[in-house]
């Protein structure tokens, strides 16, 4: 557990990489995307536990037309800044078999995460996947997976904002902000 001055200490040795308005609009943007490719359908929404979960609650009513909501919860990082194996909290429901999925996540970094969701969902049987990210991290590296809306993209530095922790803390904040190298 970290106490109120360690927060405000990384916060203001931070870098701030995208203002909220800059932000706000990407999520904008990526809602009219959607909504142009999937707004005639009717898709199953996941919402990638925690970090999706500011993106996902700005990004979902701004899609005006109907959809199911649900959650999963698939981590690598558990408030660490280094990735580990996959670890499943909670896993897509069965009734997602032959439904077009989008799922929403705050970050395509590497990409491990995502790819494997893609395959577990793909596994259970549903009949479209799409995702979309709120930012790709320009890590310079291919990647298993490339999202099909993106809102931003961010240097290859541990960021954190709007969903995205370090360590656990400031996912609350509007903007985006990158660690000191």
């Amino acid at each position: 557990m970290h106490t109120r001055e360690q927060a405000l200490a990384v916060l203001y040795s931070a870098e701030q990489l995208c203002s909220a308005a800059f932000v706000s609009a990407a999520v904008a943007r990526v809602a009219e995307e959607i909504t142009t490719r999937l707004g005639e359908r009717y898709p199953v929404v996941l919402s990638v536990m925690g970090g999706a979960i500011v993106f996902a609650g700005q990004l979902l009513p701004q899609l005006r037309f109907p959809l199911d909501l649900d959650y999963i919860h698939a981590t690598r990082y558990r408030n660490t800044t280094q990735g580990q194996d996959i670890a499943w909290k909670v896993m897509p429901k069965e009734d997602i078999k032959g439904r077009v999925v989008l799922v929403v996540d705050d970050i395509l970094d590497e990409g491990h995460t995502l790819a494997a969701v893609r395959a577990k969902l793909l596994e259970m049987g549903v009949a479209e996947f799409y995702c979309a990210v709120l930012a790709v991290k320009d890590t310079g590296q291919p990647k298993p997976i490339q999202a099909d809306f993106v809102g931003l993209t961010v240097p290859n530095r541990y960021v954190f904002g709007y969903g995205m922790d370090v360590k656990g803390m400031w996912r609350n904040l509007p903007e985006i902000y990158a660690l000191k190298e």
